[in-house]
């Protein structure tokens, strides 16, 4: 898995992080019953640092894969196994738990903590999950609504599962979006949008080809609905086709929204 860090990742037992979790809640509500719930995330993790051993911060987790790099930073790892990711929010939203369950994935691991310092009282929640990278790189790929004499999309499929296969799926759309737009070398755009002849407006869209647009969603249940208005969508704009693609733990499904 093209995933590295500057420390060894160990996977813990639920048992074993349940403890370091505890110490590390111990200590944060220490700090946050005294100096208030107003300061930056930073502080509040510096003074975990001082107060326990083995805590490392903005420990970098870089992702390669051909040409392209990503870097994300880790807020805290305790024990060189266990993640926290802190918040200074008014409460712990799903893009939180997204996030962190992202750094779980890539870096093997079961088990993490969101720890929120802004409320009144300290947020604290866990997130798990059963998958390991053995698991998320085993999928089935459907390309019966495919077209790969579109622009851009000839290999467009073998590009995205190979990139599947390093990294795995359940990973968030968004650094699919960033690595397939790097290697095709797509660019971003505003394209008008008509209705009755008029256009009343400017969309954005990702480009593989001049005229195709890239679009890559997450769904587990059907697809019926989204492409319903996908296509709706791409009779207001000019463009030729959307070139989308849907990624879940299961099943890779390519689809050539064409005009």
């Amino acid at each position: 898995m093209p995933v590295t860090l500057p420390i060894p990742i160990r996977r813990l037992s639920q048992q074993q992080f349940g403890e370091l979790a505890f110490e590390v809640v111990r200590h944060v509500f220490a700090i946050h019953n005294e100096i208030g719930r107003f300061f930056d995330e930073k502080i509040y993790k510096s003074a975990l640092a001082h107060r326990m051993r083995e805590v490392r911060l903005e420990v970098p987790l870089d992702i390669t894969f051909a040409t392209f790099q990503k870097r994300y930073f880790i807020d805290v790892v305790v024990g060189n196994g266990a993640i926290f990711e802190f918040k200074a929010v008014e409460t712990i939203s799903a893009r939180h738990r997204a996030q962190l369950l992202q750094y779980l994935l890539l870096c093997d691991i079961a088990h993490g903590k969101l720890i929120n310092i802004r409320s009144k009282d300290v947020q604290h929640e866990f997130v798990n999950t059963h998958w390991q990278h053995a698991d998320r790189i085993i999928f089935d790929v459907r390309t019966s609504h495919w077209n790969a004499a579109i622009p851009g999309a000839a290999k467009f499929p073998d590009l995205v599962i190979a990139l599947l296969r390093d990294l795995g799926g359940g990973l968030g759309i968004a650094l699919y979006e960033e690595a397939i737009m790097h290697l095709l070398e797509g660019t971003t755009t505003d394209v008008a949008v008509k209705m009755d002849g008029h256009v009343v407006g400017q969309q954005r869209v990702r480009l593989i080809a001049p005229d195709v647009a890239l679009k890559i969603t997450g769904f587990n249940g059907p697809l019926e609905p989204f492409e319903q208005h996908a296509r709706r969508l791409l009779a207001h704009i000019n463009l030729r086709a959307i070139a989308w693609v849907n990624v879940n733990m299961k099943e890779i499904t390519f689809t050539a929204l064409e005009k």
